[in-house]
């Protein structure tokens, strides 16, 4: 099955006043750690292989997880200093050497994806890269996605704020020897919403977004945070 990076480098900053103590990832809801939802939830997708880019306190996630989960084969790429969503991707793509596609997923993101149907319509529409989407119910937040009738991406920022509007689930599908060959530079800190997307974009890449109607939270967000509580047992 396809291996899947996970990015749990961040600081959690706007989480830190309910969770001071430990890299976001980590923040209990329900008493178990935020990631062990998130393993257990692709887990069952039959993901059995995953990559952590991580680098704040990144000592508790490797003691508690060790090189395996419930049979699945953890590694651990760590950033000396930080290097943004983008650059901690890059890091940990460079260990997935035989892969012809791989899962990207947010650390702090909890979103309902159904792998297989993802992967599936990533290698039918020989993308290099697609994202899931979700309806945003709340103004301001995220940035919107507007897609063609094939689900190819026209813009990534349409409908910026707007309720209603497709936005980025932080589940992706992507061809890493595609990625390779755009030449980001490695090491250099990179904000994959901000710059690598949109570059991709404004070079012609073939990007595509599939939209889910599954729950998703962020735990980056206090009120979601709590939310998590009541959804994720």
């Amino acid at each position: 099955m396809t291996s899947a990076i996970i990015l749990a480098g961040g600081f959690g900053t706007r989480l830190r006043a309910v969770v001071p103590d430990r890299p976001k990832p980590m923040a209990l809801v329900n008493g178990k750690p935020f990631l062990v939802h998130l393993l257990d939830y692709w887990l069952e997708q039959g993901l059995d292989h995953f990559v952590l880019s991580v680098g704040y306190r990144y000592e508790m996630i490797q003691q508690f997880f060790g090189a395996n989960y419930r049979g699945a084969r953890l590694e651990y790429v760590v950033e000396e200093s930080p290097l943004g969503t983008g650059g901690g991707f890059l890091l940990a793509l460079a260990r997935l050497k035989n892969e012809t596609t791989c899962l990207l997923l947010n650390g702090d993101t909890f979103f309902a994806v159904q792998a297989r149907t993802l992967l599936d319509f990533h290698e039918n529409q020989r993308a290099d890269w697609t994202m899931s989407l979700f309806r945003a119910t709340e103004p301001n937040r995220y940035m919107g996605v507007q897609l063609g009738a094939d689900g190819h991406i026209q813009n990534l920022a349409a409908g910026r704020g707007e309720v209603g509007a497709y936005a980025n689930g932080g589940v992706y599908a992507l061809s890493p020897a595609a990625i390779r060959g755009c030449g980001f530079p490695a090491a250099t800190k990179l904000s994959l919403e901000d710059e690598m997307l949109p570059l991709m974009h404004e070079e012609g890449k073939p990007l595509y977004g599939l939209a889910y109607a599954g729950t998703f939270i962020d735990i980056g967000v206090p009120s979601d945070y709590q939310r998590a509580q009541e959804i994720l047992q």
